[in-house]
């Protein structure tokens, strides 16, 4: 299977990554998977990424590469304004798609691509690459196996200190005009997809936007007034009935990748935390409680390396997993579903759709300060 990726930012680098190591993470893929070309908004730096990675084609266009033949999937890690017109390219020349979130920056736009895409047959997957941590997949586990009983309320935060120096130069990610949306898009998409992952789909939200710096430097350098929120914070209800709370902030001083999640139910209870993504606790409310605590009390779960088979022989089962381990094993469940012709594989477009539905729901709240109904 080819690869055409589009945009070789971080993300670029890393779907890269995930896509060169597949091979020494999981036993015999039934697959084979490549990098064939990229893209990005300067030729120069296409060339530089295909020299260094082995690429057979530099594009001048994206549509150089949704429009080849030999390419079969098209990974867009470009920003979030451009995806709208370029999925709708590629769904329609027949191309699987892999897409960073979020999908697109309105939800009637994520409606029509999740259409077309099972208009057309095409697997579609968004990159939620967190459902994919051993710890969140050992929770999963949990909820389906009934051990929290029924959910009653949550709680899920994602902290960065990204936009606390106010000598620093504002990124795209802060520029609505290029982002869509701001830290609720970049990070609360995130947030918002661990909480229906695990809990189910959101029915209300009630959301307030924060902006702590007005004022920087702009992408050129120059006096800029901010136009994409820093902070969001929201409660949601979901239709199981769960009300909680969702918070995402690029104004947290002191945080680094700051994601935690907290899921508590009638009969158990899971806590997890990205800076610690090794463990997983879990408190079981079913164990006998005596004077003295009996056996009552959050466990934390060696999760590690403990991936089900076809994973998990690399480096080993108690050797520790980070970050990436989740754009991996999100990639492969990916190209396998290619392989298979899965295109009922998640999280998909539809998933993604409801994500930005609940987005589009915490803005409008915002605007008039009152609850939405998704």
């Amino acid at each position: 299977m080819k690869i055409g990726l589009l945009g070789f930012g971080s993300m670029g680098r890393t779907h890269t990554w995930a896509v060169e190591n597949i091979r020494f993470y999981y036993k015999k893929p039934p697959f084979d998977a490549k990098i064939a070309g990229v893209y990005t908004r300067t030729y120069e730096t296409a060339k530089n990424a295909a020299d260094t990675f082995g690429f057979d084609i530099a594009a001048k266009s994206e549509d150089e590469l949704i429009y080849n033949d030999d390419i079969d999937i098209i990974d867009i890690c470009t920003p979030n304004i451009s995806h709208y017109d370029t999925l709708i390219k590629a769904i329609d020349a027949g191309k699987h798609i892999y897409c960073e979130k979020p999908l697109c920056v309105t939800s009637e736009q994520a409606k029509n691509v999740a259409q077309l895409a099972e208009k057309k047959g095409v697997v579609g997957k968004i990159v939620f690459n967190n459902r994919y941590l051993s710890a969140l997949l050992r929770a999963k586990e949990l909820v389906n196996e009934g051990r929290l009983g029924r959910i009653l309320s949550f709680r899920c935060s994602y902290l960065h200190s990204s936009a606390t120096d106010i000598n620093k130069t504002a990124g795209w990610k802060q520029n609505r005009d290029i982002c869509g949306g701001g830290v609720l898009f970049d990070l609360g998409s995130h947030a918002i997809d661990l909480v229906y992952f695990l809990c189910g789909r959101f029915k209300e939200v009630n959301g307030r936007s924060q902006i702590a710096f007005a004022n920087r430097l702009g992408l050129d350098g120059k006096p800029w007034e901010t136009n994409a929120d820093e902070a969001f914070y929201m409660t949601a209800e979901l239709e199981c009935g769960a009300v909680g709370t969702i918070e995402a902030s690029k104004i947290s001083v002191g945080a680094n990748d700051d994601l935690t999640l907290e899921v508590y139910g009638t009969d158990g209870s899971i806590r997890f935390s990205l800076m610690d993504p090794n463990f997983l606790s879990f408190y079981d409310n079913r164990l006998p409680n005596r004077e003295l605590g009996g056996e009552k009390g959050f466990t934390r779960i060696e999760c590690v390396g403990r991936y089900p088979d076809p994973a998990g022989i690399f480096p080993g089962i108690k050797a520790p997993a980070g970050w990436l381990r989740g754009h991996l094993g999100s990639m492969y469940a990916f190209l396998e579903a290619v392989h298979n012709n899965d295109t009922q594989t998640h999280p998909n477009l539809y998933d993604a759709y409801h994500v930005q539905q609940v987005m589009e729901a915490g803005y409008e709240s915002d605007k008039i300060r009152r609850p939405v109904l998704i």
